[in-house]
């Protein structure tokens, strides 16, 4: 059993992880904005509990073990979001928050009961993969729709960020996960986005937007 405090870096760790698996120390600090010298305590402490590869002033990597221990935490925090929006009608850019308190208990049999009466869901409200009970994990490959083109068509699978913000935004645009989108047209100097969907609404979206708009 892991403190709140090492499980919040254990999910750092897991979100920033990139495709070699190396995590800088400051990236670390950054994201849970704590001094570095805490960081690197915390990082020789999961060394100790072998959960991380680690040497001084070099980026780390979590073991497999780590890697396990971080995957049921995001599993907990996802599955959380789920059952929130699915059972209790929670709006998708409400839950992030919740879920973040509730993902530190420590009752495997609750959230394999929430897996069960949600039906097993693969993604969360979000579109994120949600980890087995074993902590295994399926990544998803989808582009952004800044990769579209001109006359694309392409379905919104989700979001690479899910702050409350950023998803009320989209609520106003009436923009959720399965929409159909079209490109139309894409300014050439900043890349700015004209799309149409539903019963032909168009919107103008930025780059940045574009960008954190995950589709297939």
């Amino acid at each position: 059993m892991y403190s709140i405090a090492e499980e919040n870096y254990l999910k750092s760790l897991f979100n920033l992880a990139n495709e070699d698996d190396v995590i800088h120390l400051k990236e670390i600090g950054k994201w849970l904005d704590v001094k570095m010298s805490s960081v690197t305590n915390m990082m020789k402490r999961f060394a100790d509990k072998g959960l991380v590869h680690y040497e001084n002033y070099k980026p780390v990597r979590l073991t497999e073990a780590g890697k396990r221990e971080a995957a049921l935490i995001i599993r907990k925090h996802r599955l959380t979001e789920m059952y929130l929006v699915e059972k209790m009608g929670f709006g998708w850019e409400k839950v992030h928050s919740i879920a973040e308190q509730i993902e530190h208990i420590h009752a495997p049999d609750l959230f394999d009961k929430m897996d069960e009466i949600l039906g097993f869901p693969t993604v969360d409200p979000h579109g994120s993969p949600i980890p087995d009970k074993e902590g295994n994990i399926v990544q998803i490959q989808h582009k952004t729709l800044s990769e579209c083109k001109i006359g694309d068509k392409a379905k919104l699978m989700a979001v690479r960020q899910s702050s409350s913000d950023f998803l009320s935004y989209l609520n106003s645009r009436e923009l959720h996960l399965g929409e159909t989108v079209e490109v139309k047209e894409i300014e050439a100097f900043d890349g700015t986005m004209k799309i149409v969907y539903g019963a032909d609404r168009t919107e103008i979206l930025s780059k940045k937007v574009c960008d954190m708009l995950l589709v297939r």
